[in-house]
């Protein structure tokens, strides 16, 4: 017979061991070098896995890709070998111009990547720096550099562990051991291994060259082509906040541009003419091959400029309250970096530039034959024909730009790195060719509906959201992957399907923006696995609102006492005891029991709600302290869990009449990734949480079986974090899944001994799992790869 606690008492017992327990002990932070590590014993793990032989089946999307950091290219012999590195995919080779590709560098403690070169004195050297340097708020971090003398077949790791991201690699044009890295750093804390570092003996050893405070990195590096012994560095003072974007701050006084004419030993200040240090952000580089003492330099300039306008938006929809800045801005130098000069003009254009996020571009380019044709990269990829003074844009290719190469020996082909992957033109822009083969797509999350053959649900960094069928058709060892199709919600969005009626779906633009949508079902599959629509869902960040087939509906609370904070992927969650109950987290849970028609506020804020971690009407504010994780129980009606971004967690037992917080009875305090109560057990309750906005890649995992009374750690085996999601197998309660930077999980024994969850996932973020209880198929969403399936069926008992 099972046990029934009434509220009264279940809410006695909470209380009392809330006022009475004290804080656990909570763990070490775990470092870079601990991830790199751990990464060996995953692959060990992976190897001797029990369900190494269940294989994931990559479901797609097969027309779309996910974000492109940096490009290398050589010539071998009459052939050329082009390396596209991406953001969390690793890096991807092409020894046909782009017709097809393959993936070289997926089985890494990191595939994100910052940037790849290759040596021009050997083209079988491959350098490779780990940890994307755009600081994305989902930016994944880096382990280092590596080193391929093969081609890119084998890659060592080559040192600079903790960097965590690094933004340029130089090589010596004749002497293949002699390295430049310029680190920028951990994305989200101080620390040492920043600046300028040097090698000369191919990685073995280190020297750091050039550095300024554990507070400012380098963001850019470029050599004289003529002078290999000069070299020019620029310096990004910077912290990314979980409440604002990494911007100058007050006090900033460290980033500027530095040159060295002896190789890297000694460096000088090459900063005069740009502006004061505490306004400039974000700078990049480049030398007129054609006339190397011409310089130019793209700064993101913090200084004030116009002031908004009545009404203007950022591109997330948010009101802008104070100055813009002035943004991007060109300067030139005409004597190797003694002076400066700037020589774009100030008008609308280049304030537009990038956007309200200059620091996620940065990147400029001249033409290697002419010194007055440049590059800039930002929501657009834009060119100047005349020094700098007045561009324009060129089209065809997605937007968010933050990598070109230019061919040396015919200046018209162009490679472009964008949030879209990588494309190709052989007329200065004119026209381009896509890469779809390359790369993969970065997905935030899944829903699985109960539709025959089921949709599964996603949203993608700059591309909306998306959903494709997992056919089973050809069996469950045979799951095609098919072309998905715009879904409702933007790049950040959970989806919500209402149990009632599967056309009805409950996604989320940004920020709280959530919409109810009527869709209808998608077009039967055609030739190929195409299943209808198969466009481009987002041209640029924060463009890619909802698309779904049918008319959205806001149905976002309004709130007259308070400003609402809501995440970039706020929750949302349909009730399956009632229809049409939903429940949505800001800082405070509301419930709406008419589909969104109307909004009960029924908590008060669960968060820490201090003054001292918002950033209030400024442009680089970003919503911080908010739920993040929240769900009801699938066995009672009105017992839900909160957790926040900064810690937090709460439960109720009465709908929301009355709260109490389990804070304390967690060993850590970290942003939750997930809250799921159990289906197997009233009392049961699982919890994550992450640590990557503290640099820490701890394995943050609990479980509780009295409602949160006390918690117990399920970290057991798993060698590292962060982890994102945990779920319950429908059918047996010890049998649990878990998705993290590094992979899948399973366990049979309820969390004392984990094993890795198949076999031939490459390195990439699990973000999120669901299970598909009819159909007894896993579905993962990866960080980077597209998403997979899984014969929950052949996974050994």
């Amino acid at each position: 017979m099972r046990r029934c606690l009434t509220r009264g008492s279940v809410l006695a017992v909470l209380a009392a061991a809330v006022a009475a327990m004290a804080l656990v002990q909570a763990p070490a932070r775990a470092d870079a070098e601990l991830l790199r590590r751990a990464y060996d014993t995953y692959r060990s793990m992976a190897e001797s896995s029990p369900s190494r032989g269940v294989p994931w089946q990559f479901v797609g999307p097969t027309n779309i890709s996910g974000r492109a950091t940096d490009i290398a290219v050589v010539d071998v012999a009459a052939s050329r070998r082009i390396y596209a590195a991406y953001a969390t995919s690793g890096v991807w080779l092409s020894e046909d111009r782009g017709a097809s590709w393959r993936a070289i560098f997926d089985r890494e403690a990191s595939t994100s990547i910052g940037d790849v070169a290759v040596a021009k004195s050997n083209p079988d050297v491959i350098w490779v720096g780990t940890g994307e340097a755009n600081l994305f708020r989902a930016s994944m971090p880096g382990v280092g550099v590596f080193k391929s003398t093969d081609a890119g077949r084998t890659f060592t790791h080559a040192g600079l562990t903790d960097t965590q991201t690094i933004a340029r690699i130089v090589i010596h044009p004749t002497n293949p051991d002699i390295v430049y890295v310029a680190a920028s750093g951990h994305a989200w804390t101080e620390n040492e291994t920043r600046g300028v570092f040097m090698t000369t003996d191919g990685g073995r050893n280190w020297s750091k060259v050039l550095s300024r405070s554990p507070r400012t990195g380098a963001i850019d590096l470029v050599m004289d082509p003529a002078d290999p012994s000069t070299l020019y560095a620029a310096t990004w003072q910077r912290t990314r906040r979980k409440w604002s974007d990494p911007r100058t701050e007050p006090g900033s006084s460290e980033g500027g541009i530095w040159k060295s004419t002896d190789g890297g030993k000694t460096w000088s200040d090459a900063s005069a003419g740009l502006p004061p240090p505490q306004f400039r952000g974000r700078i990049g580089l480049d030398v007129a091959a054609s006339s190397p003492r011409v310089l130019y330099a793209f700064l993101d300039n913090y200084e004030a400029g116009r002031p908004a306008k009545e009404g203007e938006r950022d591109a997330y929809g948010r009101p802008i309250l104070e100055a813009r800045i002035k943004a991007a801005e060109i300067y030139r130098s005409d004597d190797k970096g003694a002076t400066w000069r700037k020589v774009s003009e100030s008008n609308e254009y280049m304030s537009g530039h990038s956007g309200t996020y200059g620091w996620v571009f940065g990147q400029i380019r001249v033409d290697p034959t002419d010194p007055d044709t440049i590059y800039t990269l930002g929501l657009d990829l834009n060119v100047s024909r005349d020094g700098g003074r007045t561009f324009s844009r060129i089209r065809g290719t997605h937007g968010d730009h933050h990598g070109l190469w230019i061919d040396p020996a015919k200046p018209t082909t162009l490679y472009s790195a964008n949030d879209g992957g990588f494309y190709l033109s052989d007329d200065s822009g004119k026209t381009w060719t896509y890469a779809r083969s390359a790369g993969g797509v970065q997905f935030y999350n899944v829903v699985l509906d109960n539709s025959s053959p089921a949709l599964a649900y996603g949203s993608i960094q700059d591309d909306g959201s998306r959903r494709g069928r997992v056919d089973l058709s050809q069996g469950r060892d045979r799951i095609p992957a098919v072309e998905w199709t715009g879904a409702p919600g933007g790049e950040g969005s959970h989806h919500a399907i209402d149990p009632a009626d599967l056309n009805v779906v409950f996604s989320h633009g940004f920020y709280g923006n959530f919409t109810r949508t009527v869709v209808t079902p998608p077009a039967p599959a055609g030739a190929g696995g195409r299943q209808g629509d198969s466009s481009a869902a987002g041209t640029d960040m924060g463009r890619g609102r909802g698309r779904g087939r049918g008319a959205a509906t806001n149905i976002r609370p309004q709130s007259n006492d308070v400003e609402l904070r809501a995440q970039w992927m706020a929750p949302i969650v349909a009730s399956t005891h009632a229809p049409g109950v939903i429940y949505a987290g800001y800082q405070f849970v509301y419930r709406s029991p008419d589909r969104g028609a109307s909004w009960e506020r029924i908590s008060p804020d669960l968060t820490s709600n201090d003054p001292s971690r918002m950033l209030l009407k400024s442009s680089s504010a970003i919503p911080f302290q908010t739920i993040t994780a929240l769900a009801e129980s699938a066995r009672r009606k009105g017992l839900l869990y909160a957790g926040t971004d900064d810690g937090k967690l709460h439960v109720t037992l009465d709908d929301g009449k009355t709260w109490t917080e389990l804070t304390g009875q967690v060993p850590t305090s970290r942003w939750y990734s997930r809250v799921v109560p159990s289906q197997h057990a009233e009392g049961t309750v699982y919890v994550t949480q992450r640590g990557r906005e503290d640099d820490d890649f701890g394995v943050y995992v609990y479980k509780s079986t009295d409602f949160g009374r006390t918690f117990t750690s399920l970290a057991a085996n798993i060698p590292a974090g962060s982890v994102n999601v945990i779920r319950e197998d429908p059918g047996n309660p010890n049998v649990l899944y878990l998705g993290t930077d590094f992979g899948a999980f399973v366990t049979s024994d309820g969390g004392r001994q984990w094993s890795v969850l198949g076999g031939g996932l490459p390195s990439v973020q699990v973000s999120d799992l669901a299970y598909h209880p009819r159909d007894h198929v896993i579905v993962i969403a990866t960080y980077g790869r597209g998403m997979y399936a899984l014969d929950a069926q052949r996974l050994p008992q």
